[in-house]
This record gives structure tokens, C-alpha cells and sequence, in this order.
């Protein structure tokens, strides 16, 4: 399926801002609100449903021409639903975050 990018954004910043980002989040899906993303005249609101999936993923890129070298270390927070969602998806297993 081809993906449509909505909205992108991207900026090296302070591991606190950062945790601040990810609690609006979070207090946002807790409260059950719109999620409003806004930069550089950029805007998209989102309203997920009451059991989006969720995906986390840790993951080590690296350049196709040195397989062995260093690469680029990731950590992926993805929520999904399909357009009109409100209902309830299905779990694979419990998740532990320390």
C-alpha cells in the first residue's frame, strides 16, 4: 500500500524536550484527545481510536557499502489504525518498557 506523508518532522534536540513531546502524547491518548502536530506551516490532527496498534522498534541501519561498519542506531514509537477505526484491535503479548 503507498504511504502519503502527512506531516515530517525532524530536529536533533535535548533528550528532555524530547521526553516532553512524548508526554503530550501520552497524556493526550490517556485523555482519549486529538493528537495536533504543527511545524514550519506544516499541520495535521490526528484522533486515534480507543486501541490503535501499536509497534516499537529498535533497529541498527547500516550503509549497503560497509555492512560492518558503524551504523545508525534507531528507536521507532509507531501508532496505526485504519481511517474510521473506533474499535478494538488484537494483542500478540505484553509488553515491558523499563
Amino acid at each position: 500500500m503507498p504511504e502519503e506523508v502527512l506531516f515530517k518532522f525532524e530536529q536533533r534536540m535535548e533528550r528532555a524536550e524530547i521526553a516532553d513531546y512524548l508526554r503530550t502524547v501520552a497524556d493526550s491518548l490517556e485523555n482519549g484527545e486529538s493528537i495536533s502536530l504543527e511545524a514550519g506551516g506544516e499541520s495535521v490532527t490526528m484522533n486515534p481510536p480507543a486501541q490503535p496498534t501499536f509497534e516499537i522498534k529498535a533497529e541498527r541501519e547500516t550503509s549497503s557499502s560497509a555492512p560492518d561498519g558503524p551504523g545508525e542506531l534507531g528507536l521507532e514509537f509507531e501508532l496505526e489504525w485504519d481511517e474510521g477505526e473506533d474499535g478494538e484491535g488484537a494483542g500478540d503479548g505484553t509488553l515491558s518498557i523499563e
